[in-house]
């Protein structure tokens, strides 16, 4: 991009709106996201962005701090039965939302329900809850048909039950909700929001944090500044030139080829996280032909070469990790069991011989490119050129992440406006446990884009969720790597870490977050 036109778009981007007197008092930290606010609804869509959008309005039952422990964050304290299967949940006192009326538990129900209607997660939880009572408007009563061990770890998992109110909280999961109002220590000024350019946040001044110290997700969410702009900035080179002139303060997710001028740029730093990490999915449609018959899904493994993508996505070899464990690496559960055909080198021949057995004749395969997206954008590229080496007929759709977003949704056929093939991502977080990991879910119907079907998988998941040891779980999650490797839901196609940059000497207090990132404890100089 040129560097005049480069700067003339920083600058109608970063001003966009009128400034005013007030406004130039004000503490103002500017962020540039991986992607654009385009939905304001963090349970109608997986999208990580919409997830930051509701860490920042919205608080949680629980989350998890920087060890990755769950702690309490809007329950001030539960208690559990003897027999494992009753929790008494009481809210903590000063929860408000940002119209000024109490959280209540007529907020908090719906609000799990929502939750649950959309997350395999909350589905698991759910099908062992006998039920879920109000006993006054601050404490709840869980009861549980048997005993599951992973209710607060599951509560506790970073964007899940969002509370809303139980105006937005009863609306169908199925649809959006158009409104935002949350109790979280930020409030989005909605007035301001304008997709493809700006969302502004502003402090909630009646927010009362929790009195611990601020860890991760976990402990006192302190908004210490007046207001948070995310810039959106689709050209990375253009937000990398941005931070480098201190015209934004913090970059999500920098580029790898400009780590190495960021890390040589005077006031800018880059931190991480041990557990932070990011894993590709290539998301196959079971819906459709050819991905409806196994034979195409594990011909896929022979096509799919992880290096090609780990090369192209994070060239730098410290960040990247050569992974084919479903659920992650470096975490309790990894094991790449029965991953053999996909750790060998690619094996095109094969792959046609297995497309040719599922029935495939030269169809057109619709793939669904993101070319606004920093990771997803030449990952796709590196996924149809080896599709192309396999003698497959593609029918490439280039669009916006946004557009990807609403097209994904669709079970037409791609002839009328569906799809075989998208590109996504999630956190190795996420993806660590087989109730959260939400890709590898194969409830059919319930199931996410692509709508996986095998009810062996969704028998080992729940085996593994009513395991009541570690060690139990690590042996199931052997068992469902094999079956993943043998009906092959999806298909991950790299594990990277990118590190966060942000101005040290305009801004303090950032904290290193295994995840999405945190807004709240920065102080702006």
């Amino acid at each position: 991009m040129n560097g005049t036109i480069a700067r003339a778009l920083l600058a109608t981007t970063i001003m966009a709106g009128v400034s005013t007197p007030a406004m130039a008092q004000e503490k103002v930290l500017r962020a540039t996201m991986h992607a654009d606010v385009r939905s304001l609804d963090p349970v109608w869509t997986t999208q990580t962005i919409a997830t930051i959008h509701g860490n920042m309005i919205y608080d949680q039952l629980f989350n998890l701090d920087t060890n990755l422990e769950p702690q309490p964050q809007m329950v001030d304290k539960w208690t559990v039965s003897e027999d494992r299967k009753t929790y008494v949940f009481t809210l903590r006192d000063g929860l408000k939302f940002h119209d000024g009326t109490p959280v209540t538990t007529k907020d908090v129900l719906p609000s799990i329900n929502r939750w649950a209607a959309r997350r395999n997660a909350g589905k698991i939880l759910l099908g062992f809850t006998d039920s879920i009572t109000a006993k006054d408007d601050k404490t709840f009563e869980w009861k549980l048909k048997e005993p599951f061990g992973l209710v607060i770890d599951t509560l506790a998992q970073i964007g899940a039950v969002f509370i809303m109110r139980e105006k937005e909280a009863t609306v169908d999961p199925m649809q959006q909700i158009t409104e935002a109002i949350g109790s979280g220590p930020f409030m989005l000024k909605r007035d301001e929001w304008v997709p493809g350019s700006k969302t502004v946040y502003t402090k909630f001044k009646d927010y009362v944090p929790r009195k611990e110290p601020s860890s991760a997700h976990a402990g006192g969410k302190v908004a210490k500044v007046d207001r948070v702009e995310f810039v959106w900035l689709p050209d990375p080179q253009t937000a990398q030139a941005a931070l480098v002139a201190g015209e934004i303060d913090y970059l999500e997710n920098p580029q790898p080829d400009f780590l190495p001028i960021l890390e040589g740029t005077p006031g800018v730093k880059l931190i991480t996280h041990p557990a932070q990490g990011t894993m590709g999915i290539i998301q196959l449609n079971h819906l459709h032909p050819p991905f409806n018959n196994v034979k195409a899904r594990q011909a896929m493994l022979n096509i799919v070469h992880m290096p090609d993508y780990l090369n192209t996505i994070s060239p730098d070899k410290k960040l990247q990790t050569l992974c084919y464990s479903y659920f992650g690496c470096s975490v309790p559960m990894e094991t790449d069991a029965g991953a053999e055909v996909y750790k060998a080198q690619p094996d095109y021949k094969k792959a046609a011989e297995l497309f040719k057995e599922a029935g495939y004749k030269g169809e057109p395969i619709t793939i669904l490119h993101a070319t606004d997206h920093a990771y997803i954008n030449p990952a796709s590229l590196v996924l149809v050129q080896q599709m192309r080496k396999a003698g497959l007929n593609l029918d490439v759709q280039a669009m916006d992440w946004g557009t990807v977003v609403s097209r994904r949704t669709k079970k037409e056929l791609p002839a009328q406006g569906g799809w075989n093939i998208f590109i996504t991502g999630t956190t190795v977080l996420g993806s660590s446990s087989p109730i959260s990991h939400v890709s590898l879910g194969m409830g059919c119907e319930k199931a996410w884009f692509g709508w996986p079907c095998d009810s062996k998988m969704e028998e080992l998941r729940q085996a593994w969720s009513l395991a009541p040891e570690v060690a139990d779980r690590k042996k199931l999650a052997v068992d469902i790597s094999k079956r993943a490797y043998e009906t092959v839901p999806y298909i991950s196609f790299a594990q990277w870490v990118n590190p966060v940059a942000y101005r040290e000497d305009k801004i303090t207090g950032v904290i290193p977050v295994p995840s999405v990132p945190a807004m709240w404890n920065i102080v702006k100089k």
